[in-house]
Parts: structure tokens; C-alpha cells; sequence
């Protein structure tokens, strides 16, 4: 027992030492350009994502699905060697590039063998340099996702939550799904696609996060060509999701054996609020944490009506709001709907329970290290802090109130937010 926890203590050490994550400006072109930087010498590897702010779909406005298009495009390699030939230098060097899009940020990552990282940086920079923006690339991709999304049309959890999103966030950003649609992928050009990308890799909107076997200086010198020759332009200015949520279901009827059932409503925060940390809690109480949370005990535990339900509370930059969903039998649709609303409304009435909040504090302070672990995670939460305006040491500021939490104040924190009742449903059945 003595050597195990020997072991454990030598662990904690190692991550200890491991977890500091630098943040530093660097000047381009007049520009500050921020690198959020992990040295890490016990594996010989470099890992670098260039994240461009301000544009994942959230900037696709009437072209739904542009976003995620062209980081598609961005993965067909370059116009000199095209797809097959770029990826064979990727695979012979065990180098991975890929770009990706989520709702606020468009992402260019790149992992390497520290020996291989100076041959990585040269096929980024070919990349970046001469896309393969052709015709042919865009008209592949296109068939390949107009398949995707006819394939879709089934996928009922798909459809209840894009349904959902329409009606929740409607005349926003969000209103559209990120893969756009059979129609609006349909019409997407070569030049939308061009218009995007120059609009979106700017050095205006890059924040630099990375990590490896490097010194930050190394790493510097390393990625100074690809500085260089991204562009300036004007900064893509951020943009706040406003909506109201309100008390209302919309159905769509299907052939299904069983109703997919999907909810959400507003949550008035935001992403820098001091008071982010009782959110945390209150989600995990009231949906978050699987069995044991208020949802799932109250609707499959006692009642059997759902093999799983969930809810939970979504904090981002540009907009927060509750959601949840469950499915269950076709002729239990209606009381299901009804509990979920008297759950929530009993949640927000009374509050939660001594032990249910003891069991949240000993579930979300026990298992920090498991969300620190590797470095991936570790970059991760520094550019989620950093893009959000928060302190580097906000996570552990954040488990210390958490620790510190009375039910007196998480419960009227809970009431405050009697928003949460105006529940929007999303329902697809037989």
C-alpha cells in the first residue's frame, strides 16, 4: 500500500510540473499575436493548433454550412499535389493536419514527431499558402456532404435537435445546423468558399496554442515562417447570441418506434460572470451527472419512461443557454414532456438537497486531475480560459469555491434563474 501511494505521489508531482501553461504575445507585422505555450519533455512531440476566432459557422449567415465546407476544402491538401499526394507526405511522415469548425472558432491543427516538425510547419505553410481550391475538390465535397445529410433525415436524434435550434434560436446564428443543408450546400461556390477563408485566416483573429518537446523560443523559430505569411486584415469583431426562450413544442411525425424528445431554454450568464462556478454545480445536479442527477432519477430511476435523460448548461463566449434531451415510448411522449417541465420547475422552486450537493462537490473536485491529464486537455482548458477573458488560475480559484459552496446561496442562485421554466421542446414522433 506504502509503494502505491508512493507511486501516485510521484505522479502528482510530474503533472504538477507540467501543468503551466505560458501565455505570450508575439509581434507580426505590427500585430500581437498570442501564443498560449506547454513545454513538455517527456515525449518528443510538438502538437500546434492555430485557432481563428470569430469563425466557425457562427459567421455562415445565409450560407448554412460554409463554414463546415471549407475546412472540409482545407483537408484536400494542396492545389500542387491535391488530396491522394499531400496525404501520402502526411502518412510517410507521421504528420497529422486536419481543420475543423466549431460554432465560434475555425482550427487548424498539426501533430508531429519533434524530428519531423520542421517537415510539418513546410506542408502547413504549402497548405495555407495554395489550398486546393478547384472545382473538382468542392464539387467531391459536396456530393459527399449532401450524402451525409440525406442520410441523416433519419437519424431522428438529428433532426428533433436541429428542430430544437430553429425554433430556440430563431433569426440567429444558431439557427441553422452546422452542416448546413441539402439546399444551402447545394449552392455554395468556389468564390464563397475563397471569400471565407480569406475573411477567416487572418493574423486579426489567430490565437496560437501549443505544446511539446520545445522551449518556447524553439518554438518560436519554428513557426515564424507561417507567421509571416499569413495575412493581415481586419479583425472579425465578436458577436453576441441574443434570444429569449419561450414555453413552446413543435412536433414532427415520423415512422419511429419511439419519440425523441429535446429541450432547451435561455440562461441568463455570461461566459466571465463570477458566479459560473454555482451553474456548474446546479447543471451537474440537475442533469449532468448521469445517475444520480434529478433528471435521471425522476424519469428513468422511478419511472422507467426513459433509458437515459440529460440536461445541462452550456457557457460560451457568444451566448449561454440550458438544454437537455431524453427519448422514450411513442405513447409516453406527453408525460415525459410534463415531468421534465415539473422537474425543472421544482428545481428552480426549491433548490437542491444537502447530499445532493455534497455528492456534486466530491464528484467535481475528486476528478480534476482526470480533466488534466495529458496535454491536449491541459492547452485546452488554457485557450478556453484565455478566450473567455478568465484568469490563467481560474480553474483552480473555481474549485476552491465550489469546495466552499453553502446550499443557501447555490439554491438562491437557482431561483434567480427562473428563465430556465420557459422551456421550448423539440419532438419527433410516431
Amino acid at each position: 500500500m506504502k509503494i502505491k501511494y508512493f507511486f501516485l505521489l510521484i505522479i502528482a508531482i510530474l503533472q504538477g510540473s507540467l501543468m503551466g501553461a505560458t501565455i505570450k504575445h508575439v509581434d507580426v507585422k505590427g500585430i500581437s499575436i498570442p501564443i498560449i505555450f506547454e513545454e513538455q519533455r517527456s515525449l518528443p512531440i510538438l502538437n500546434l493548433q492555430l485557432v481563428f476566432k470569430n469563425s466557425g459557422y457562427i459567421q455562415d449567415e445565409d450560407k448554412s454550412g460554409l463554414a463546415s465546407l471549407s475546412s472540409k476544402l482545407l483537408n484536400e491538401g494542396t492545389k500542387e499535389l491535391g488530396a491522394t499526394k499531400f496525404a501520402e507526405q502526411l502518412d510517410e511522415n507521421a504528420i497529422t493536419i486536419n481543420s475543423s469548425n466549431g460554432f465560434e472558432t475555425f482550427v487548424i491543427e498539426v501533430s508531429s514527431l519533434k524530428d519531423k516538425s520542421s517537415k510539418a510547419i513546410n506542408l502547413l505553410n504549402d497548405l495555407l499558402k495554395s489550398p486546393n481550391l478547384t472545382q473538382n475538390s468542392l464539387d467531391k465535397l459536396k456530393t459527399i456532404q449532401i450524402g451525409a445529410l440525406k442520410r441523416k433525415e433519419n437519424d431522428f436524434d438529428y433532426v428533433s435537435s436541429n428542430q430544437l435550434k430553429s425554433i430556440l434560436f430563431k433569426n440567429t446564428a444558431l439557427e441553422n445546423p452546422a452542416s448546413g443543408t441539402v439546399e444551402t450546400i447545394s449552392k455554395i461556390q468556389l468564390n464563397d468558399i475563397e471569400t471565407f477563408l480569406d475573411k477567416t485566416l487572418s493574423l486579426q483573429n489567430l490565437i496560437i496554442v501549443a505544446g511539446g518537446d520545445f522551449s518556447l523560443e524553439e518554438f518560436e523559430n519554428l513557426i515564424r515562417p507561417i507567421l509571416e505569411n499569413i495575412k493581415s486584415s481586419k479583425e472579425i469583431e465578436d458577436k453576441k447570441i441574443e434570444f429569449t426562450s419561450k414555453k413552446e413544442k413543435k412536433t414532427l411525425l415520423k415512422e419511429t418506434e419511439q419519440a425523441y424528445i429535446y429541450f432547451g431554454s435561455s440562461f441568463n450568464i455570461d461566459s466571465k460572470d463570477e458566479e459560473n462556478y454555482k451553474a456548474k454545480v446546479a447543471s451537474f445536479i440537475l442533469g449532468g451527472s448521469g445517475f444520480g442527477s434529478r433528471l435521471m432519477e425522476e424519469i428513468r430511476v422511478k419511472r422507467g419512461l426513459a433509458y437515459s435523460a440529460y440536461g445541462s448548461i452550456s457557457i460560451n463566449k457568444s451566448h449561454t443557454y440550458f438544454s437537455g434531451y431524453l427519448q422514450t415510448k411513442n405513447e409516453n411522449s406527453d408525460e415525459a414532456i410534463k415531468l421534465v417541465e415539473e422537474i425543472i420547475e421544482d428545481f428552480v422552486k426549491n433548490g437542491v438537497t444537502q447530499e445532493e450537493l455534497d455528492a456534486a462537490k466530491n464528484f467535481l473536485t475528486g476528478s480534476e486531475p482526470l480533466r488534466s491529464e495529458t496535454l491536449s486537455q491541459r492547452l485546452n482548458r488554457a485557450f478556453t480560459l484565455y478566450y473567455r477573458g478568465l484568469e490563467p488560475d481560474y480553474a483552480k480559484k473555481e474549485l476552491d469555491k465550489i469546495q466552499n459552496l453553502e446550499i443557501k446561496d447555490l439554491n438562491e442562485y437557482i431561483k434567480s434563474h427562473n428563465e430556465i421554466n420557459n422551456l421550448t421542446f423539440s419532438i419527433v414522433r410516431k
